[in-house]
Parts: structure tokens; sequence; C-alpha cells
């Protein structure tokens, strides 16, 4: 029933059961994953330069090398998890907004399921602005697992 399965993994406890529950579905269901990092700007403290904010373009470009590293660990990490498990699995870095790199990954590559942790935000931001895990299963037209 569940050949293709998206999860999304981004380091955190949620994260890391969310991995544990595909895992699971995928030795089940005889299933492929495929693992998913949204990975986040760099967001900076500017200083003031004659009243305008500025931000050294080699900083940002360090930063922004540094998260994707970050990003790309966590990946190695949960690919080596399933496939020590006997589950294929195949790893993708993106950037962007979460849920919507999480639904557009689903819709382009004909999931069958996408498991995700349910909190990644947390306090007022996730009040705010609703959380991923929220967004994606309000509009997934696949099946959507929230693990928490």
């Amino acid at each position: 029933m569940f050949n293709k399965i998206l999860v999304a993994i981004d380091g955190s406890e949620m994260g890391n059961k969310a991995l544990e529950a595909a895992i699971s579905i995928a030795q089940e269901q005889n299933a492929r994953i495929s693992l998913l990092h949204v990975g986040r700007d760099a967001v900076t403290s500017s200083y003031m330069i004659g009243g305008i904010a500025y931000i050294p373009e080699d900083y940002i470009v360090e930063m922004e090398e540094s998260l994707k590293k970050e990003g790309e660990a966590l990946l190695n990490e949960a690919k080596a998890k399933a496939e020590a498990a006997n589950v294929p699995a195949e790893a993708f870095y993106v950037k962007g907004d979460p849920a919507r790199q999480i639904l557009d990954r689903a819709e382009e590559g004909g999931y069958h399921l996408i498991v995700i942790g349910s909190r990644g935000l947390s306090g007022f931001k996730e009040m705010m602005l609703g959380s991923v895990s929220h967004k994606v299963s309000q509009l997934s037209k696949c099946p959507v697992l929230i693990v928490k």
C-alpha cells in the first residue's frame, strides 16, 4: 500500500521518532523511503554603516555552507540508520519553506505516505505561523502520519 514513503527530518526528537516510524512501516510494506531535510536560511545579525544595515557577503556564504553541512550530516546519519534496517533510502537536501518543500517533493515524487514529526517550531512562532506538520496534513494529496 505504501511503496514510497517521504520522511521529513530536522534532527529534533520528533524528527527522529518520525524516522523510526517510517523505517518500521517500510519494513512491513517492503517500501523505499526518501529522507528530506529542508535547510533554513542563515539568520544573521547585521551592523549599521551610515544608517544602513550591512551583512558581509562572505559571512552569509559561510553560514549557508555550515547549515548545509549540518543538514547533509543529518541526512547521512538517517540514511545509514535506514539501510542498517535493510530499508532502501535516498536523501534530499533542499532550501525554502519547509511545508511547501515537503508538499512539492511528495507530489512530484508520487509518494504514497508522508511521515513527519509533530513539532518543529516552538512557542510563539508556532502559534503565529502554524506548524509545518499541520500545514502538510491539511494540504497533502497523500496520507500524512504525524508522529508524537
